[in-house]
């Protein structure tokens, strides 16, 4: 049986990352150095919570977007106002973890955010003080895999870096190192 070949970022991380963060903010233990351990993508469809066609469309872009099938998220209370109903569908997320995070982080730098419109870099502001990160995608049309003729509608969707990181610092330094592309 042949040996699975490692990721492209896996080895990255392993080689280069861990020895330089190591270094920079003096860690005595390998396993003190910051790791990337989920990354949940988040998108929110409450204009389509009646048409459970569009829904469905919008779930399956998400799915090739990631390549892992998303879990509906369903409203917890009823809201009047927004003609909401609780457990009616609102949203949808997946979790990567693993081999997928990975794969789906260097597609998202090396080939997604490069073709976003007037790109000058992410921005050092979305860290939550706790060593997460997160960004917000305006389109799905950045993504290769999604055709522009097949879409029924522009969407955006959150990301989210979780990270084993304390501090701001700390994250931001694995995430660069790792290639997130930040503004200056």
């Amino acid at each position: 049986m042949a040996k699975k070949e490692q990721n492209r970022l896996v080895k990255l991380y392993k080689e280069t990352v861990v020895p330089a963060l190591k270094e920079e903010f003096g860690y005595k233990n390998i396993n003190e150095v910051p790791k990337l351990v989920k990354i949940v993508v988040n998108a929110g469809l409450g204009d389509v919570k009646s048409n459970s066609k569009s829904f469905n469309i919008a779930l399956e872009e998400l799915a090739v977007i990631t390549g892992q099938k998303p879990v509906a998220t369903v409203a917890k209370k009823s809201i009047s106002n927004f003609a909401l109903r609780e457990g009616q569908k609102i949203g949808a997320k997946v979790t990567l973890r693993g081999e997928k995070m990975y794969e789906f982080f260097d597609r998202l730098v090396a080939i997604a955010l490069p073709r976003v419109r007037d790109f000058h870099g992410v921005s050092e502001k979305a860290f939550d003080g706790r060593g997460n990160y997160s960004l917000g995608i305006k389109e799905q049309l950045i993504f290769p895999e999604i055709s522009y003729d097949k879409i029924e509608k522009v969407r955006g969707f959150d990301i989210c870096f979780v990270t084993t990181a304390k501090t701001n610092a700390e994250a931001k330094a694995l995430l660069k190192a790792l290639g997130m592309p930040f503004n200056k």
